[in-house]
């Protein structure tokens, strides 16, 4: 179980990453660098919207049958891998890499930067 906490608080992280890189791209100094790695990273995007996906849907019946109640981590990573596959899902444009200054790729960047925090709070949370 502690496997799959780390997996999906790793694809919170990535995943939120993905989808804010076109507001993170704009920090000066190391916004050519984040957007280099994302360049990078973006090829294996598919992957980790699967896993946070799994991870997030393995979560959401774990705690919905027999947790205490369910959490913002899971919600979180369900819509971060239902977002970066949305391509593979849909067949249309992907949503993970438009402008950050038109309104959805502002919404989906500060989704991202959501997604980031918490996967941050994932790590730190014990249990």
């Amino acid at each position: 179980m502690i496997l799959m906490s780390l997996l999906l608080d790793f694809a919170n992280i990535l995943g939120g990453f993905l989808l804010a890189i076109a507001l993170l791209r704009r920090l000066p100094r190391v916004g050519d660098d984040l957007s280099r790695f994302a360049g990078r990273l973006g090829a294996f995007g598919w992957i980790v919207g699967v896993v946070a996906l799994v991870t997030g849907g393995f979560y959401l019946i774990v705690h919905l049958f027999s947790g205490p109640q369910v959490f913002h981590f899971e919600i979180i990573g369900i819509c971060v891998g239902v977002l970066l596959l949305w391509d593979r899902l849909t067949g249309r444009r992907s949503l993970a890499h438009p402008d950050a200054s038109a309104g959805l790729g502002l919404i989906l960047a500060i989704f991202g930067i959501i997604a980031i925090v918490v996967g941050i709070q994932g790590i730190l949370t014990p249990g």
